[in-house]
């Protein structure tokens, strides 16, 4: 299980119990994120892109696995969609959940025929931190540590609207909290996903902590990345590269702000090629954490038809 851009194998604690029983489960931080090392990226989309694929291939080998049924989200399936291009034989099925990085950039709005082509929009928090951030991507949740949503108000003042900066300053109060604060501040949904399990700030302190260290991953990630949304390198121009024979299951969740129409076009350019969209009610961006038993059932299901 390969998780998404900010995260760690923490994420998935919904799962791992449900998804262990009947098989082993191997869970791991990118190269960059979470507990894992952090080694410096180059600025080259491709080569920042191969530096993460031979990170898992790494892991791979470590564990001696020969094959594996690869699941990655967002960022993680982006990542695994190009591992399985690279390495077919260790690969099979991949499950991609709600993966970042798949169309082409087309201006908004742009007429293509009967269909009117929309930019995925990527949520607020998003945008706000990548404004603040003129060198990497959680720039903001570093600064904010020592410094407090004071500093970092200031900093959006030079750069926001003022329309946007007191939507922004309204969110997020006045007084100065901790780098932990800002991010339940910026993504309140991670404290909600889990209250059931966690009756404090367990999980926004996990991701605090996962992305207050020292910039790795983001820096190969902000390499890769065009703009919010767009991957310089869109996966929908490789996806023929995948064997026909490689099974691909793409899970979105529909209330995302990734679009799913990517998976439906990866099912036209595979055409026979078994590869399935599934779409899971009241789930967004996180669909693992928004609805885990529907999303356990999907993959536990999956993983039982592999051979």
């Amino acid at each position: 299980m390969v998780h998404g851009f900010g995260g760690g194998v923490g994420l998935w604690i919904r799962n791992m119990d449900t998804l262990s029983r009947s098989r082993p489960l191997y869970a791991f931080d990118l190269l960059g994120f979470g507990r894992s090392s952090r080694p410096p990226f180059p600025s080259d989309a491709a080569k920042a892109e191969e530096q993460f694929v031979d990170s898992i291939e790494q892991w791979r080998q470590s564990l001696g696995l020969e094959s594996m049924i690869l699941l990655g989200h967002s960022l993680g399936g982006y990542l695994a969609t190009s591992y399985a291009i690279q390495y077919p034989s260790r690969v099979s099925h991949l499950i991609l959940v709600d993966p970042w990085g798949f169309p082409e950039q087309t201006p908004v709005g742009q007429d293509q025929g009967t269909e009117v082509v929309k930019r995925p929009l990527a949520p607020h928090w998003v945008a706000i931190a990548a404004v603040v951030s003129l060198f990497n991507p959680l720039a903001v949740i570093r600064a904010a540590g020592p410094w407090g949503e004071m500093t970092m108000q200031r900093l959006m003042s030079r750069h926001l609207p003022p329309a946007r900066l007191s939507a922004f300053g309204s969110s997020c109060g006045v007084s100065p909290v901790s780098g932990p604060g800002l991010v339940n501040r910026f993504r309140p949904d991670f404290k909600r996903k889990f209250e059931d399990l966690f009756d404090d700030d367990t999980m926004t302190q996990y991701i605090y902590h996962c992305n207050a260290q020292t910039p790795s991953g983001e820096v190969g990630f902000r390499a890769m990345v065009e703009s919010l949304a767009w991957a310089k390198r869109p996966m929908l121009q490789r996806v023929h590269q995948l064997p026909p024979s490689m099974p691909i299951t793409m899970v979105y969740g529909a209330r995302s702000w990734v679009d799913s129409s990517s998976g439906d076009t990866v099912v036209r350019i595979r055409n026979e090629a078994p590869t399935e969209v599934i779409l899971i009610d009241d789930a967004s961006h996180h669909v693992y954490a928004d609805q885990p038993e529907e999303f356990n059932r999907v993959v536990e299901k999956i993983c039982d038809s592999v051979k």
